[in-house]
Parts: structure tokens; C-alpha cells; sequence
């Protein structure tokens, strides 16, 4: 049995202004390692807000947001996470990149797979291409961002090796009924613990009210920001998903579906 403290740090965000904003986390970073946390989650574009301007906000791998991460993990012995505005040197646009700092130095990072069309990200930013896991104190843990939630075959997949899923996001306003109805679905279905970290405010034309949440395996919610600036904070037990799934032994059912031609 392995247990991680976890925190969900609900935040505003400065628009495109990358200093502005790290300089208003670095507290509520402080106050939730010295509250317990061994993995502090952010939000999707943490620093800077989900632009399309990329020439103004893209970084480099080593650039000054993945820095600061690396320091803070360093600083206060945890790991934390929170998507960036990537430009690899051989890329003509950035990826939407999750990084994970640790505290021993170690960096993992995730490329959002799915850029979200339906506000032309697409078209400003690369796809990521494969899914990536960590273990955490022993924790398995799984990595997305924003869109990533609205596709189920990509959690089902990861559902055996994975306790908890890890969500990042900018989720606005109008569909905030879909944000909190698919973080349930996802640790319902998956049998796992899920935490959805949603920032407040306002970016760009779109005003978001956070709702992050952190759900149980069996679809219970742990702990819910609801709509202020604030910190969430829960213990993932793996035993806890280890006996859901031996109780209630769905995934074993579950079997992939070919349709006729």
C-alpha cells in the first residue's frame, strides 16, 4: 500500500504575463508543502493563461516557467506539475507541454494529444503523440490536459497501470457542467482517483470559474474549490483503488468493440 497527499492549487492567472504570475504562486506553493503535499498540481498554461499567441509566450524546453518549477520542487521536496507553452529547437510551433518537476531533479513532461480545434489550438500548437505514466511514492499516476478529458479511450488505456489521473486545465465558464460531469465519469469508469485543476478568472475573451475537484475511484468527491482562489487537498491510497477493483471487478470486462464493416 502507497498513500500521496495531493493538492490542487486554484488560481487566477496574470494574461501573458509569465512573471506576474509565478510571482503570485510562489505562497500558495509554500503553504501546500507545508500543509503536507507531496504533489502540488497547477493548471493548463499556469503562467501565462491558454493563448494563441505564441510568438509572445512559447519558451524553450529549459525556459524560465520549467526553471521555476524545478526550483520550487527542489525548494520544498515535492513534485509539481502545470502545463507550458513548449518551443522544442526543431519544431516550427510550441507544444502544449505538461511538465513535472522533482524534487531530486528529475523532470517528466507530457505533450497534450488533443489540442482543443474548436478554439484553432491546432493550429498554433503540436500535438503530443503519446501518453506518459509516473510512479510517485509508489502511486502510478497519469498525465492530461484540458481537452485530453473528452476522450475516454485515452484514460481506458492507462486505466491498469494508473491510481490517479492528473487533469490540468482552462475550462471556461459555459461548459462547466462538462468539466465536472467528465472528471466523475473518468475516476468512475477507470475505478481510479482523479484531480482536475481548473484556473478563475478571466483570459482572452473567456471567464472560468474553476470547479477543480478531487474524486475517489468509487466517483466521490473529495474535495471541491468551487469557484474562489483556494487549495484542495486529498490522500491518494492505493489500496483504496486496489480494493474498488477487486470488489468491483469491471475493468476486467472491459473488451474492445469492432463493428461491422
Amino acid at each position: 500500500m502507497s498513500t500521496l497527499p495531493v493538492a490542487g492549487i486554484q488560481h487566477d492567472i496574470c494574461w501573458e504575463d509569465r512573471a506576474a504570475t509565478l510571482a503570485r504562486l510562489t505562497t500558495p506553493v509554500r503553504d501546500a508543502a507545508a500543509g503536507g503535499a507531496r504533489l502540488i498540481v497547477l493548471t493548463e498554461m499556469f503562467a501565462v493563461g491558454f493563448t494563441l499567441d505564441t510568438g509572445r509566450v512559447a519558451e524553450p524546453p529549459d525556459g524560465p516557467t520549467t526553471a521555476w518549477l524545478q526550483e520550487q520542487a527542489r525548494t520544498h521536496d515535492v513534485w509539481i506539475c502545470g502545463s507550458i507553452p513548449v518551443l522544442d529547437p526543431d519544431h516550427d510551433r510550441p507544444a502544449n507541454r505538461l511538465v513535472l518537476a522533482g524534487p531530486h531533479g528529475t523532470t517528466v513532461t507530457y505533450d497534450k494529444i488533443h489540442p482543443f480545434s474548436y478554439a484553432g489550438e491546432h493550429r498554433r500548437y503540436l500535438p503530443g503523440t503519446a501518453p506518459v505514466g509516473v510512479e510517485i511514492d509508489g502511486v502510478r499516476v497519469h498525465l492530461s490536459v484540458c481537452y485530453d478529458l473528452r476522450f475516454a479511450d485515452l484514460y481506458w488505456s492507462a486505466a491498469p497501470d494508473t491510481d490517479l489521473y492528473v487533469v490540468v486545465a482552462n475550462w471556461p465558464a459555459p461548459r462547466r457542467d462538462h468539466w465536472r460531469a467528465l472528471l466523475v465519469a473518468r475516476a468512475i469508469e477507470n475505478q481510479a482517483y482523479v484531480i482536475g485543476v481548473n484556473r478563475i478568472g478571466t483570459g482572452g475573451r473567456e471567464t472560468y470559474v474553476g470547479d477543480s475537484v478531487i474524486v475517489d475511484p468509487w466517483g466521490r468527491i473529495e474535495a471541491d474549490a468551487e469557484a474562489a482562489e483556494r487549495t484542495i487537498t486529498a490522500t491518494v491510497d492505493t489500496e483504496v483503488v486496489r480494493r474498488t477493483r477487486e470488489t468491483y471487478p469491471f475493468l476486467a470486462d472491459r473488451v474492445p468493440v469492432r463493428f461491422p464493416s
